[in-house]
């Protein structure tokens, strides 16, 4: 199975959801992309470590980076996006759209309050993709 997770900026969201679909779907070849890539948010790296996953090698890429073999192969197109404007890849790949707010907000936040955003988000990702696994195994 070939999944990619995209939103903008591939820092936070679809990094969190990339990490957490390795451990959830074993075997699975996982990517992540954006449509204006950034950098790997550190919150990003510091929640996922709290859980034992170690993203800290990601870094934030764009669509053209992903090679086009496996865009070709892809099974599952997941977008992040819930209050901009989702990256488009041209695919057969199911589409799959989860709305999550971005934790990587610009306003400036006390670091609590930040990695409280993080941990929510990584937990909500979690939720979901944890259930779109029992989705596909009753395929």
């Amino acid at each position: 199975m070939k999944i990619l997770f995209m939103c903008v900026a591939n820092s936070a969201r679809s990094q969190l959801a990339e990490g957490l679909a390795r451990e959830i779907f074993p075997g699975a070849e996982i990517r992540s992309a954006g449509s204006h890539p950034g950098k790997l948010n550190p919150h990003a790296v510091t929640v996922m470590q709290e859980i034992g996953i170690d993203i800290s090698h990601h870094f934030s890429k764009s669509t053209d980076q992903i090679s086009p073999d496996f865009i070709a192969r892809l099974d599952y197109v997941i977008t992040l996006c819930a209050e901009e404007v989702c990256p488009v890849v041209i695919s057969r790949a199911k589409k799959i759209h989860m709305p999550f707010t971005d934790p990587a907000t610009r306003e400036p936040l006390l670091e609590s309050e930040a990695l409280n955003k993080f941990r929510i988000a990584r937990d909500s990702i979690q939720e979901r993709l944890l259930q779109l696994k029992k989705e596909i195994s009753t395929l």
